[in-house]
């Protein structure tokens, strides 16, 4: 079963040119389905490019999913018309009061600020807090990955000395977790960041668990014993060019970058790029959505967060 988006969504038509299922509203409502719930908190500035990439990756599902897109309080988008925001987006103190089944939050370009120095960081504890009552799991991305492990269990992030960007394998450590299901025994995941958590902190929780992680990127993914709780460190849902526009921004503003790891052909940025992480990405997202949200939440949404 497909996705279900707004219909003018951009992305609608994107996704079509690659042959993705996305049905509207109006091809919906004419269905006698009870679809899982799936909120987006996008927080990346480029958000119509960000929907696009997790849109991609959700409709790879026989599960029918109703998406709602929804935005901080009185936070401007600087790289998003405003006419798109109050189009597709609601704003989280208006979906409060609703449940879901599941939740994806956004990474951020965030990653040399303080936590406590982020303009949303009252409100983005705020959605923590409800989530934990109002949602059967979450999935944080990147920066919302670090972001929510610091709120969740005080783990505070140390900055590396240069900005891990590339393509690096990660060990799977937990085989037989679910959300691993599938997956070889090391798999390729971008990642673009300043953040790391030594691997000591994590092991200090009883209630924290990596499944998968590398040397050079330390733990990729985590989650808590219930699930209801997905730490990803890295960008599976990256496209193709995003390492490379990143590069590519990051020598215009004259930052003299690192070539990213393991991505350009021949480590050549006139050869192109290679996506060699496509497979796993639509996988992890698969995994999620059927044994973390599916198999996990109560029929009735009205019961998540009774027991």
């Amino acid at each position: 079963m497909p996705i279900k988006v707004i219909d003018q969504l951009p992305a609608v038509e994107a996704l079509s040119a690659e042959n993705v299922f996305v049905m509207t509203e109006s091809r919906a409502a004419a269905q006698d389905i009870r679809p899982l719930r799936i909120a987006i908190l996008n927080l990346m500035p480029n958000k119509i490019v960000t929907e696009i990439q997790l849109l991609r990756l959700l409709a790879n599902s026989p599960l029918q999913l109703d998406i709602e897109l929804i935005r901080i309080d009185d936070h401007v988008s600087k790289h998003t018309p405003e006419s798109h925001l109050n189009c597709f987006y609601r704003y989280f103190s208006d979906v409060q009061g609703q449940k879901y089944d599941g939740l994806i939050i956004t990474g951020a370009p965030l990653g040399l600020v303080d936590y406590e120095d982020v303009t949303y960081w009252q409100q983005f504890g705020e959605i923590l807090r409800w989530a934990d009552t109002h949602v059967t799991s979450t999935l944080f991305l990147c920066w919302a990955a670090h972001a929510a492990l610091y709120h969740y269990y005080g783990l505070q992030r140390e900055i590396r000395g240069e900005k891990l960007s590339g393509v690096y394998w990660q060990d799977v450590v937990q085989p037989f977790s679910p959300l691993l299901r599938g997956f070889d025994q090391q798999f390729l995941v971008p990642h673009s960041r300043y953040a790391q958590v030594p691997k000591q902190k994590y092991q200090q929780h009883d209630d924290l668990h990596i499944l998968a992680e590398a040397d050079v990127t330390g733990a990729y993914l985590l989650q808590n014993s219930s699930g209801s709780r997905i730490f990803v460190t890295g960008h599976p849902e990256y496209d193709l060019t995003t390492l490379d526009d990143e590069y590519q921004r990051d020598l215009a503003a004259g930052l003299a970058p690192r070539l990213p790891e393991n991505y350009y052909r021949n480590n050549d940025p006139a050869q192109g790029p290679l996506k060699l992480w496509q497979a796993h990405a639509f996988l992890l997202f698969s995994n999620w959505l059927n044994y973390y949200v599916y198999q996990a939440t109560p029929f009735d949404l009205n019961q998540i967060g009774n027991s």
